[in-house]
């Protein structure tokens, strides 16, 4: 049997495997590369679970797919050593000891590389994820970008499509870093040298959602949640450091210039968006493994998709939040609220507290359209619970707050054509001058209903 590195998918795959076999369910018989990953996905999340996937037999790839690894928070905290109540906490410790990457000769990476009038992306192994599709997409693409003189990476999600044999359509949609590097390319008058990585560790996939500065590189966080420098090989052409155990990675140039057809495609809102930059990634270079695999991300509003955003986020705003405001116990961006909803539960020591969580938190994060600040009983992982909170604590007169014109996200289907979006803040705190007293039962008598419960099979 092959002994993977720690930083290999397959290592993480089998280890997670054999402490946690309950959470794999693997796939033996043939699925189709239309949809059926997808369609697993749905039916297993609408009986509420979200196993580790693993499609040993798809047709049309010719490889085999892991997916649904991000879908579970409870996995993810256990990639690092936490449980998921603690997984903010888990993800900041990690992720403020960067490490910078160990530069090796060769990698599983370097099994195989094509070249020239050899590279044929109709090769690659992808899925169809929805019927509203335009076709196959890569959802996994983590773009590199390096900062032309300090070397400085960026990674970002990127999703793509065969546009010919030898390049790919793909959006800059969030117009962050990677779009700056670009645009310093166009000042230049050439174009942008990229490298697009396709199945790396669970961990390296999750830093490249960080929040970072721009100059400061995902590769250093990669290498904090490991606990160790993230080992990279630099790629033929233009020498980008890539994961030196990754599946699959394409090397090229984006350019500036050039604009192809893209989408539309499933994206986080449950909306199938057309919304593109439609740049055109241009493959000199594919480097993979011989027998490579296909680490996918489900499209759409799933949870793994929504998990793999939001959870570096949601650890950074945390970490603010409670530096500024210890009086926050917990944060919590729903799944029912796409990216666009965040809940607060609080402690709150003096009258107007809530309204300045709130507006601290929709000024961090460009994301955000709605804020709900509750009391911190308030379970605020249960959209029910804090429903109730709204029925009950909240005043829409005098208890809402609204600010227009900011910057939103281009995807959001409801913002204006230039992607503003007004925000919005409701405070279902139960306020200095609330009456009430909130029923409950005793735990004596929730203990007598469970032993009852059980002696009835």
């Amino acid at each position: 049997m092959t002994e993977y590195h720690k930083q290999d998918v397959r290592r993480f795959l089998a280890d997670y495997r054999a402490e946690h076999p309950e959470d794999v369910i693997t796939i033996a018989r043939p699925v189709s590369d239309d949809q059926d990953a997808t369609a697993l996905i749905w039916t297993l999340a609408d009986k509420g679970q979200h196993p580790l996937l693993h499609l040993k037999n798809v047709s049309g790839i010719g490889a085999e797919v892991v997916c649904n690894i991000f879908a579970s928070r409870e996995r993810i905290a256990r990639l690092l050593g936490s449980t998921a109540e603690n997984l903010h906490e888990a993800y900041q410790a990690r992720s403020n000891r960067p490490f910078t990457p160990e530069v090796l000769e060769s990698g599983p990476i370097t099994e195989e590389i094509i070249s020239g009038d050899d590279v044929d992306l109709h090769a690659l192994p992808m899925l169809k994820h929805f019927d509203t599709d335009r076709a196959k997409y890569i959802t996994s693409g983590i773009i590199i970008g390096e900062h032309p003189e300090t070397g400085a990476g960026n990674l970002s999600y990127h999703r793509a499509m065969i546009h010919s044999k030898n390049s790919l359509a793909t959006s800059l949609h969030s117009r962050g870093h990677l779009w700056r590097l670009m645009n310093m390319a166009k000042e230049k008058g050439k174009p942008m040298p990229v490298a697009m990585v396709i199945g790396g560790h669970p961990l390296f996939m999750i830093a490249a959602s960080a929040r970072l500065a721009f100059g400061e590189d995902e590769r250093d966080v990669a290498g904090g949640l490991m606990g160790e420098p993230l080992q990279v090989v630099r790629t033929p052409k233009y020498g980008i450091r890539v994961p030196a155990h990754a599946e699959i990675v394409l090397e090229g140039v984006i350019d500036p210039e050039a604009h192809v057809a893209e989408g539309p495609f499933g994206e986080f809102t449950g909306y199938s968006s057309d919304r593109s930059t439609n740049n055109l990634f241009t493959v000199e270079t594919i480097l993979r493994r011989r027998d490579a695999m296909l680490v996918s991300v489900a499209g759409g509003n799933s949870a793994e998709h929504l998990n793999l955003g939001r959870v570096p986020r949601e650890a950074e705003v945390v970490e603010k939040l409670k530096a500024r405001f210890p009086s926050i116990t917990a944060v919590h961006y729903p799944s029912s609220g796409t990216h666009f909803h965040a809940y607060i539960a609080m402690n709150q020591t003096r009258e107007g507290e809530a309204r300045q969580v709130m507006l601290g938190l929709l000024g961090w994060d460009q994301y955000l359209k709605n804020v709900v600040v509750v009391d911190a009983d308030v379970d605020i992982t249960k959209d029910s619970e804090v429903l109730w909170a709204l029925a009950t604590h909240f005043q829409p007169h005098k208890d809402v707050v609204i600010i227009e014109g900011l910057p939103g996200n281009a995807l959001d289907p409801s913002a204006s054509g230039i992607g503003t979006t007004s925000r919005m803040g409701l405070d279902a705190t139960r306020g200095p001058n609330f009456h009430g007293v909130r029923a409950r039962i005793s735990d004596e008598a929730t203990a007598r209903a469970a032993a009852l419960l059980k002696s009835a099979g």
